[in-house]
């Protein structure tokens, strides 16, 4: 069976990319997924991917979905026997209903096309994350991803209403729900969503937006220690209450390495304490939003809970604050880079546990800790020069394994692909683990979607 010509058929000969013609579409974030697959395919709607399905199916050929390639889990890793399946083509915005606050958008629709498309019907798009120019809605769906909005706005999830997805068989689910309460029925959205392409292709989507803020502060505070962090967040919570949307934490490992005089960037306040919280609050009460933000932060440092701070004055100010934050590029592309979810009053037990762990075992290893504080997502990296996969074993153990008294997930936004599978039982049951298997053998018997990555079929 000549699978590659009748593809051609389908799509035409123009998209499909064979040898150099496929390149290295991992290469903006460096995310080591080259493309290896003996065929990158670019499909124009659903339609064409449900056709190229059902030849998958019939030749047991796999397919591996493939977005805007950032994600740090191998999730798009490719063999020569695979075939590559772009989203890349299907790029339309369809539709934005102001009234009902809906958009409806294929998967390759870059985020950051979302995010400038809703604004421009003057509504907002609630998710956010690092790699918004490069990474498409279908993988921040098929992902779950999180971001630097999770405490406001929930995570991927919260603002999928319905979506269309394309079963192993070609079998294509519409489900485009449009509607904030709708219970006809069994959810079926939800089981393409996080689950990384390996029950179903999404297609297409339906978000629920929201209105934009009109007004926006951000202050970078520093505090003497975890216990004062913690007190901050609370007080935030409390003192911001809706106006709240981001509460990042930088210890001084990152935060060192990011601003001079080691860093590129301009330090707002000393690099001499051991937490910075990056503090974000969005709002619609012209009047009176600033007022009530400076007051919190003031109520802070009447309480001895900062050391010291500011409060961004501009849009270039505020960029200049959350730049130190999304400094991130040394560590995506040098490190061993982990995301977990823990207690957050547990969190900085963890962190000293397994930095002691880690450098007994590795000595020149430095660990930088930063992350979404605010919903209990951490993200850890560990530099070293010896990359050696032992080594890398070693700090993945040390990483995952001492998860287990807090009950941590493996897991926060980043998913599983290939690269967390083997630690999945640290954050999930066996018995939650068959059903995972149950559901992937119903919904894809021949093992074609993205195989391999999250579970193991036994």
């Amino acid at each position: 069976m000549d699978i590659l010509g009748d593809i051609r058929r389908i799509v035409s000969d123009e998209n499909v990319l064979t040898g150099d013609a496929r390149g290295d579409r991992s290469a903006v974030w460096g995310t080591g997924q080259p493309c290896r697959a003996k065929a990158l395919v670019r499909p124009r709607s659903t339609d064409e991917v449900s056709r190229i399905m059902r030849l998958a199916f019939a030749a047991g050929q796999t397919i591996v979905p493939y977005g805007g390639v950032t994600n740090l889990v191998h999730g798009c890793t490719t063999t020569p026997a695979d075939i590559a399946l772009s989203f890349e083509k299907m790029n339309r915005i369809e539709d934005i209903d102001g009234v009902q606050q809906t958009m409806i958008a294929e998967s390759g629709v870059t985020l950051l096309e979302a995010q400038q498309s809703a604004e421009r019907a003057n509504l907002f798009f609630p998710v956010d994350i690092g790699a918004r120019a490069t990474c498409m809605v279908g993988g921040n769906v098929s992902s779950n991803a999180g971001g630097t909005r999770v405490i406001r706005h929930g995570m991927m999830r919260d603002s999928v209403l319905g979506l269309e997805a394309v079963l192993a068989d070609g079998t294509v689910i519409s489900s485009m729900n449009r509607f904030l309460k709708n219970n006809s029925g069994f959810d079926l959205k939800q089981l393409f969503i996080g689950t990384e392409g390996v029950l179903g292709l999404v297609t297409r989507i339906v978000f629920r937006l929201d209105v934009q803020s009109k007004t926006h502060h951000v202050a970078l505070v520093a505090c003497r220690d975890y216990d004062n962090v913690q007190s901050v967040l609370m007080a935030a919570r409390e003192q911001m209450g809706a106006m709240l949307c981001g509460f990042e934490v930088m210890w001084d490992n990152f935060y060192d390495e990011v601003v001079v005089p080691r860093g590129r960037l301009a330090a707002p306040i000393s690099a001499d304490y051991p937490f910075y919280v990056l503090i974000e609050a969005m709002g619609s009460s012209v009047g009176t939003d600033s007022d009530a933000f400076e007051a919190a932060l003031t109520c802070m440092f009447d309480a001895a809970l900062l050391e010291d701070g500011v409060i961004a004055k501009s849009d270039a100010e505020r960029e200049a604050i959350w730049a130190i934050r999304h400094e991130v590029e040394w560590v995506v592309r040098d490190a061993l880079v982990f995301d977990v979810s823990l207690p957050v009053r547990q969190v900085n037990d963890y962190i000293n546990i397994i930095r002691g762990k880690i450098s007994a075992a590795v000595s020149d290893a430095h660990v930088a800790v930063f992350g979404h504080l605010g919903d209990n997502n951490i993200h850890v990296s560990v530099l070293t020069d010896d990359r050696s996969d032992a080594t890398a074993s070693c700090v993945k153990n040390h990483v995952y394994e001492s998860l287990r008294p807090f009950g941590g997930a493996i897991s926060a936004e980043h998913g599983v692909g290939l690269e967390k599978r083997p630690y999945l039982g640290v954050s999930r049951s066996a018995a939650e683990i068959e059903l995972m298997r149950t559901l992937k053998r119903a919904l894809d018997p021949r093992n074609i979607l993205n195989p391999g990555k999250v579970i193991a079929l036994a």
